[in-house]
Order: structure tokens, then C-alpha cells, then sequence
């Protein structure tokens, strides 16, 4: 039964649609379409990307701050007992600050990076936007100057 109206359902929606073969179709609409919709997706996917991976770097910094908390317990049960010499850590601390500022200033560098780029390249799009609009009002003028002169010599 339930079968059954389905398939009266459906042949309704289909008598009163019409035929596939029917419709005229423009290779402008399909490419339109499809392009916007798969942009679209995209945008609409940016903003739980972004969360998702703030909230990676969230992870990463609280299980590198529990994993150096529990370093303060290991340093006072062992490492202090081996007598480090302060100016052995002095150097240490002098390179891995060394490591941090060439980190920092790489994470600097490659996010102006990627901002220009992503400026150039809206740039470049916006640019060919205007060449098109450009062109088509050129194409649009001539092609009226040609109808003008094509009816007029009648």
C-alpha cells in the first residue's frame, strides 16, 4: 500500500514537471550552478575548519603544559640531584629560546604569506571581473552598431 502511493506520488510530481528532454538547457546555468554550489559548500565548511583546528591547538598547549607540570616533579626528584651545572642550562635556555623566536617569527612570516597571497589572488579575480565586465559592454556595443548598421541599410 505503502509502495503504492509512493509510486502514485511520484508520477504525479512527474506529470505535472516537465520532461527532462523538454527542458532547454544553457551551458551558462549549469556551470553557474555548479561552480556556486561547490564555493558555497566550501565557505560554508571555513568556519568549523578553523574551530577544529583551534581547538587541535588548544589540545597540543594543555598537553604540553601537563607534560612540562609534571617535569617539575621529575626535576626536583632527579635532576637536581645530578647537579646540573648552571651554565650548561644557561645554554640550554639560550638555544630553546633561540628555537622559540625563529618558530615565532616563521609563524609570522608564513601567516603575511599566505594573507598577500590570498589578497593577490581576490586582487586577480576582482581584476578579470573587470576586464570581463569591460569586454562584455564592448562586445554589447558593438554587437548594437552591427544591428544598427545590419537594419538601417534596409
Amino acid at each position: 500500500m505503502l509502495k503504492d502511493r509512493i509510486l502514485i506520488m511520484g508520477k504525479e510530481y512527474n506529470e505535472s514537471k516537465p520532461d527532462k528532454q523538454e527542458e532547454k538547457l544553457s551551458i551558462c546555468d549549469i556551470m553557474k550552478e555548479d561552480t556556486s554550489e561547490v564555493i558555497k559548500k566550501m565557505e560554508s565548511k571555513m568556519p568549523s575548519l578553523f574551530q577544529n583546528y583551534s581547538n587541535l591547538y588548544t589540545e597540543y598547549l594543555h598537553m604540553f603544559d601537563d607534560i612540562f607540570g609534571t617535569c617539575y616533579i621529575a626535576e626536583k626528584e632527579y635532576f637536581d640531584k645530578l647537579n646540573i651545572d648552571q651554565e650548561i642550562l644557561r645554554q640550554i635556555k639560550t638555544n630553546s629560546e633561540s628555537m622559540r623566536n625563529n618558530y615565532v617569527e616563521n609563524i609570522d612570516m608564513a601567516t603575511k604569506f599566505f594573507d598577500k597571497y590570498v589578497k593577490m589572488r581576490i586582487s586577480a579575480i576582482q581584476s578579470f571581473d573587470n576586464y570581463a565586465h569591460v569586454m562584455m559592454e564592448s562586445y554589447a556595443k558593438m554587437f548594437s552598431q552591427f544591428n544598427k548598421s545590419a537594419y538601417s541599410s534596409d
